[in-house]
């Protein structure tokens, strides 16, 4: 048994097409079809069939695949056993990371990792919630986060760590009359225009919910990616928008005010396939940001934040009561 041929039928699961595979994987559906037929054969059994213009996995692929990550991680397991027999933790760790909880946590772990025997290799990316549990077939650990609970959509088959959880704030333009108020409600909400994210993003859950709840469509201008920018069109009087508190930071033209009455604070965790956890490296950094996402924690401000009010710290992080 080849355990590269069981790493391609979870891709392809994974992925859905060959030619999904063969793009993340820098390889050619020809070459990847020549590995299936290698595989059937040493298998003994098919692997795939024709489906529309595609293929698909047949019942004997797709238990194959699914058991790609028990064999996977047996093996890491026991290279993990190796290396904490024989010293500390050392490798290549690959993160997948959304941009705004990388810049909470991975300046702290990169400077505590200097010198030792990890190595860090860094992605960023911005994705739909539902999109970060197959950014785990490329990277060792992906930071990830979700408005609705502890494990984001699609997640539930991986090894989920909470990192931290972010209360997310309202910024406003200094002169908007919703300034006057220390924390906003939902009905203080509904009048303004908004700068939003783009559909599928956590952050648009909280907006959801204040429409829901006041029965009320919001007025979303633009819908953006980059938190800063969204800061900048804030500050300049465009509208208003959702910005985690660990890394807002205080701008003229600009003012954060809490959210009460919806959940407004997200879970940022970190996702792992089961055998790249078993790692001692992986699981050895993943430790490492669980202790600097409980050190954000704590500190609910961010650097400057002394426009916020003295009640910031009793934000409710539970949920609706």
């Amino acid at each position: 048994m080849d355990v590269r041929h069981l790493e391609l039928l979870r891709e392809l699961s994974v992925r859905g097409t060959l030619a999904a595979v063969a793009a993340a994987t820098h390889r050619t559906p020809s070459a990847l079809s020549q590995q299936l037929r290698t595989a059937e054969r040493d298998f003994g059994v098919a692997l795939i069939e024709p489906h529309g213009r595609g293929v698909r996995l047949t019942a004997a692929g797709r238990l194959l695949a699914d058991s790609a990550d028990e064999v996977c991680a047996a093996m890491a397991t026991v290279r993990a056993r190796l290396d904490a027999a024989t010293g500390a933790p050392r490798g290549l760790v690959t993160i997948g990371t959304l941009p705004s909880a990388g810049e909470a946590l991975l300046p702290e772990l990169v400077t505590a990792t200097m010198g030792s025997g990890i190595t860090l290799d860094i992605e960023d990316f911005d994705l739909a919630e539902a999109d970060y549990a197959t950014r785990t077939l490329d990277a060792d650990v992906v930071i990830a986060h979700s408005l609705t609970g502890d494990v984001p959509a699609g997640a539930h088959d991986l090894i989920t760590r909470v990192l931290a959880r972010e209360p997310i704030d309202v910024a406003l333009p200094a002169d908007h009359p919703l300034t006057a108020k220390a924390r906003l409600r939902p009905t203080d909400l509904v009048t303004s225009r908004w700068i939003g994210v783009p559909t599928g993003y956590p952050f648009d859950d909280i907006l959801i919910a204040v429409e829901r709840l006041t029965g009320t469509p919001l007025d979303r201008r633009v819908r953006l990616r980059d938190n800063r920018l969204a800061e900048s069109l804030v500050a300049t009087g465009a509208g208003l928008a959702l910005l985690p508190r660990f890394t807002t930071r205080e701008r003229p033209g600009m003012v954060i005010r809490p959210l009460d009455g919806v959940r407004s604070a997200r879970s940022i965790v970190a996702l792992s396939r089961p055998d790249r956890y078993a790692r001692f490296a992986v699981r050895t950094v993943v430790d490492m940001l669980e202790r600097i996402g409980r050190r954000r924690s704590d500190d609910h401000r961010p650097p400057g934040g002394h426009n916020r009010p003295a009640t910031d710290r009793d934000q409710d992080f539970g949920p609706i009561r």
